[in-house]
C-alpha cells in the first residue's frame, strides 16, 4: 500500500488529504488562509484503519515541504501538527509563526 498526499487549496481554506493507493482515502489535515503568507493547521484527522502507519506525519511533512516551496508561514494550532513541531525544530524553523 502507497500513501500519497495532493493538495485542496482554496481561497480561504485548503487541505492536505492522504489517499491509499491514489484512490481511498486515508486521512485529511485542514487549514484555514490568514494571507497570501500564512496559514493556520486547524485539524488532523486520519481514518481508523490507517491509524499507527505514519499518514498524519506524511500530511504534516508535504505541508511543510509546500510551505518552504511557497515562502508561507505556518502556525500549527491542531494538536498533532503542533505536537510535530514541536519534535522537529530544526525542520520547521524557517516556516513557523511564532504565536502571540
Amino acid at each position: 500500500m502507497e500513501i500519497t498526499v495532493k493538495q485542496v487549496d482554496k481561497e480561504k481554506r485548503g487541505a492536505f488529504v492522504a489517499l491509499a493507493d491514489g484512490k481511498e482515502f486515508a486521512g485529511e489535515m485542514t487549514y484555514s488562509r490568514v494571507n497570501d503568507s500564512l496559514i493556520i493547521i486547524d485539524h488532523t484527522e486520519t481514518d481508523p484503519s490507517y491509524g499507527g502507519m505514519g499518514v498524519g506525519k506524511q500530511m504534516v511533512q508535504a505541508a511543510i515541504a509546500w510551505a518552504k516551496e511557497t515562502g508561507t508561514k505556518v502556525m500549527p494550532l491542531c494538536p498533532f501538527a503542533k505536537g510535530y513541531f514541536e519534535k522537529h525544530p530544526e525542520e520547521v524553523a524557517e516556516i513557523i509563526a511564532k504565536q502571540g
